[in-house]
């Protein structure tokens, strides 16, 4: 026997159980269950089965036991008590081996008969062990690489932005996008550009002339400088501990990170009037095609996220309660149809890492 495995005999709502560490952060679990115990969910099985069968001249949940074992067949009623059993007792082997399981198991009947021990296997994922590197220090060196000189703005800066709000406001009721070139679009904007004023400034905001508009740019500019410089370094922060450190991500949680990734480019899309098949069929592409492209990136994130929870449970870094319910406010109070508690753990979730590259930051 390895060393990864471990047999007890417990008499509960199971026999043995004996438990395997696999890659990817799986454990195998391998049980069985006394005859006594799981045909104890016989009634149980009957119950449920019949109030999904239906037979001619019965209500659903009045047939008789005799009819609706000829409808359905005594392995029907057998299966469905040794699934009860079984996810009875696989709440109980992951609880008292403290298996720290996450997502569905796969589950399998290894063995079956009347007046026999009830067998199976279960595999289900589990919160991967995380070793972490010496994240203070390569968050320091990251952020030396970033230099300590302040953010300027360039008057040219300035005036390009400026630009692309005065190409902004140029009517487009006067011409056809679709029939002219970019060429020609770009010169009919430029001709068309209102004048830098007073009155043009002021229909733009509460501005009293363009030396205060441009004031404002320049802040707003320099902000979003700031802004992009802090996301390039924590990038830059993450992607130095992400690759330092070692995380068997289990299967479950990229193919979860998957899914996000695609339900989020398929709504971007369709906020640009296209659909995911019309896109697919365009870029000659499959949605397998377009999941591998992701993988890497999902798979990073997910390795982010488990060491920025880990990173947070070692150093006792968690928002205040206060902290969450501003954030949970703000959240229900711009996406309408929120339910609070999924509103809840997404606050917290975004709340924690933001204090934790702030740590980072700090050393």
């Amino acid at each position: 026997m390895s060393k990864n495995e471990k047999i007890t005999s417990v008499q509960k709502s199971y026999d043995t159980a004996t438990t395997k560490n696999l890659e990817q952060s799986q454990v195998e679990i391998t049980g069985s269950i006394p005859t006594e115990v799981w045909e104890k969910y016989r009634p149980l099985a009957l119950k449920n089965i019949n109030e999904a069968v239906s037979v001619d001249g019965f209500r659903k949940g009045m047939i008789p036991e005799n009819i609706l074992i000829s409808k359905v067949g005594e392995m029907a009623i057998l299966e469905e008590a040794a699934e009860l059993a079984v996810s009875k007792s696989y709440i109980d082997i992951i609880t008292d081996k403290n298996i720290d399981a996450i997502g569905r198991p796969e589950i399998r009947i290894t063995k079956l008969a009347t007046g026999n021990a009830l067998e199976f296997t279960a595999t289900t994922a589990v919160v991967p062990t995380i070793t972490l590197p010496d994240y203070a220090k390569l968050a320091t060196t990251e952020m030396k690489k970033s230099g300590t000189e302040e953010e300027k703005v360039t008057d040219t800066e300035i005036e390009e932005a400026i630009l692309r709000i005065r190409k902004s406001r140029v009517a487009h009721d006067d011409h056809d996008h679709d029939t002219l070139t970019p060429e020609e679009h770009d010169k009919i904007i430029t001709d068309n550009l209102p004048a830098l004023t007073d009155d043009f400034v002021k229909s733009l905001g509460k501005f009293e002339n363009v030396a205060q508009f441009k004031t404002k740019v320049a802040e707003l500019v320099l902000e979003e400088k700031k802004n992009s410089s802090n996301e390039k370094r924590r990038i830059r922060i993450a992607d130095a501990i992400v690759a330092e450190a070692i995380v068997d991500l289990p299967n479950l949680m990229l193919e979860s990170e998957l899914k996000r990734t695609e339900a989020q480019f398929k709504d971007d899309i369709e906020r640009m009037g296209v659909t995911l098949e019309d896109y697919l069929k365009h870029a000659k592409k499959t949605i397998e095609d377009l999941r591998t492209e992701w993988k890497p990136y999902a798979e990073k994130k997910a390795k982010l996220q488990l060491i920025l929870n880990e990173i947070a449970k070692k150093e006792n870094i968690a928002p205040s309660a206060a902290e969450i319910e501003t954030e949970v406010n703000h959240i229900v109070e711009h996406y309408k149809d929120s339910d609070r508690e999924r509103a809840g753990v997404y606050a917290e979730t975004v709340l924690t890492n933001e204090k934790v590259f702030q740590f980072l930051e700090g050393k």
